[in-house]
């Protein structure tokens, strides 16, 4: 829908949202009216440069062809359906993923957070009915990020954080440990754990990957110890670290598994994925979900998936990631550059603001965020070139001296 099919103004629009919506978003001043691969169009039909891709969705490029053609030959046949007939896009992408990435069975759902919350209710519902009443707790990580439902948000180790303020008493059962301090995680581990929790990059948390050392520690913990080794990958998932899977960098394999994100191409969908051992304690009428498994959603993300891995995009998140990080070590007034793949983070010492460089380069038509105080964030389509990464390190560079000066 465009602008100019309305019959309205952008302001009038935009009066509207001030109207009837509950805005909890930093909105910017431009209508998002196409998107075509690296680049969202507004509306007077100028580019951005799209280093953000939807929060890590759109990582096979916005509006992908094949995803395009996918939802629209579906939604022709079936838009949606309950979850007692068998559906043909929702039994190829669960065949899919799980001989993709090596996991035994899957469930769907509609979201990250609805998809981590999932996962916390199979993990503690597994480890009530094998070990005993007591034995639900699970240990996170301080720092993370895992949702804005009650179960994700009690999981998230961010007590400060804006999700978890004003809403009374947190979800029991967790227990917070820091990250990459695999003594740390031993110390909180009780006879009560059932489970660890992390993601392998804290996105959320500031662009901090998971080392090699703690990944294999965790996986050796929970084997040790009976426990079972949960891992959020809803950003990291699906190509987004150089890896199909972000654990596949590290050599593990979890027990459950989150995805959301890229898996969907733009389209709302998540799931988990365990092992046939651990899927077990969901039996019928134990979790359900109306649209988890959407026909539509289904068939967009089987063309997506299809797309990333067709088209080694995992190995271009790699190179094009080493070659960007590389080029954003040469900004002004820079602490670090971190990240995994085409998931970075920029940190600048003080003084120099992450929202006010984001601010700055969305002037120069270049879309990225921004995480606390000093650090910025970029998280492109998979596609992206060296010529795209040329063009965002400048309007960035040119930014940055801007704010220096």
């Amino acid at each position: 829908m465009k602008l100019k099919d309305t019959g309205l103004t952008k302001e009038e629009l935009k009066q509207k949202v001030a109207t009837y919506m509950i805005e909890t978003y930093e909105r910017f001043d431009f209508i998002a009216e196409t998107a075509k691969d690296m680049y969202i169009y507004d509306e007077n039909g100028e580019a951005y440069l799209d280093f953000y891709a939807g929060i890590a969705v759109n990582s096979a490029g916005n509006c992908n062809d094949k995803v395009v053609a996918a939802v629209q030959d579906q939604v022709a046949d079936v838009i949606h359906t309950f979850n007692y007939p068998y559906t043909i896009p929702q039994v190829l992408l669960a065949e899919k993923i799980c001989t993709s990435i090596g996991m035994d069975k899957i469930f769907f759902q509609n979201s990250g957070a609805e998809s981590n919350e999932a996962m916390i209710k199979m993990a503690r519902k597994y480890g009530v009915e094998t070990y005993g009443p007591e034995r639900y707790n699970i240990v996170t990580a301080r720092m993370s990020f895992h949702g804005r439902t009650f179960g994700a948000m009690s999981a998230t180790g961010q007590p400060h954080n804006a999700c978890q303020i004003g809403f009374g008493d947190m979800t029991p059962g967790f227990s917070y440990a820091e990250f990459n301090n695999l003594q740390s995680f031993k110390d909180a581990v009780n006879d009560n754990t059932i489970a660890i929790l992390i993601e392998p990059v804290q996105g959320e948390g500031g662009v901090h990957p998971a080392t090699m050392e703690f990944m294999e520690g965790l996986r050796a913990l929970c084997d040790q110890k009976g426990l079972l080794l949960l891992l959020d990958e809803v950003q990291t998932g699906w190509c987004r670290t150089g890896a199909i899977m972000s654990y596949m960098n590290y050599g593990i394999k979890p027990d459950i598994v989150s995805m959301a994100k890229a898996m969907g191409g733009g389209m709302p969908i998540g799931a988990i994925c365990a092992t046939a051992e651990v899927a077990k304690a969901f039996t019928m009428g134990s979790h359900g979900t109306t649209y988890g498994g959407h026909p539509v959603s289904t068939a967009a993300s089987l063309a997506q998936i299809t797309e990333l891995l067709d088209r080694d995009l995992a190995g271009n998140a790699r190179e094009m990631g080493a070659y960007f990080m590389e080029q954003l070590k040469g900004l002004p007034k820079v602490k670090e550059v971190r990240g995994q793949g085409l998931l970075i983070g920029v940190e600048f010492e003080d003084g120099i603001s992450g929202v006010d460089v984001k601010h700055g380069v969305l002037e120069k038509k270049l879309l990225i965020t921004a995480i606390g105080q000093n650090i910025i964030r970029m998280i492109p389509p998979l596609i992206v070139s060296k010529e795209d990464c040329d063009k965002a390190y400048g309007i960035i560079e040119a930014t940055v001296k801007e704010l220096v000066n």
